[in-house]
C-alpha cells in the first residue's frame, strides 16, 4: 500500500497543510509514524476522506460529527457553478437531489462529477405529492 507525505495527503483532500496536521493529531485521519517520528498518510485514508471508498453513512467518522440525521450516500452527476453559487447534482439510488450551495463550499471539496459525497439535510416537513 502506498503511503503519502502530509503536504501531499493534503494537496490531494484540498485542505492546508496544517490542517492535516490536526487531523493527524486529532485522530481524524490515521498516519503512520515512521521511526524518525513523521507520519505518512495511507493512500486509503485519502480515498476515505474523499469518498472513493464505500463507507457507509452511519460509522463514517467525516459524518458522525455532524448532529444531522437525515443522510444519504450518492453521487455527483453534475456541478454547475454561477456567481457566487453552485448547483449540484446527486443520484441517491436512481433519484437525483439537487443542492445549492456556496461557489467557496463547492471548491474547498472540490466537487466533480463521479464523486461519493453524503447528502445530509435537516428539513422541518415533508410533503409527500401522489
Amino acid at each position: 500500500m502506498e503511503n503519502l507525505k502530509p503536504k501531499d495527503a493534503a494537496e490531494q483532500i484540498g485542505i492546508s497543510y496544517p490542517t492535516i496536521k490536526q487531523w493527524i493529531y486529532s485522530g481524524k485521519i490515521n498516519s503512520i509514524r515512521t521511526p524518525g517520528g513523521h507520519h505518512l498518510i495511507p493512500v486509503s485514508e485519502v480515498e476515505r476522506l474523499l469518498g472513493h471508498t464505500e463507507a457507509s453513512v452511519i460509522g463514517d467518522p467525516a459524518v458522525d460529527s455532524i448532529s444531522v440525521r437525515n443522510r444519504l450516500t450518492g453521487t455527483v452527476t453534475s456541478v454547475s457553478i454561477q456567481g457566487l453559487f453552485a448547483e449540484v447534482a446527486v443520484d441517491v439510488g436512481g433519484q437525483q437531489i439537487l443542492s445549492i450551495i456556496t461557489k467557496r463550499g463547492c471548491e474547498e471539496m472540490r466537487l466533480r462529477p463521479g464523486m461519493q459525497v453524503h447528502a445530509l439535510f435537516k428539513a422541518t416537513e415533508v410533503m409527500i405529492s401522489r
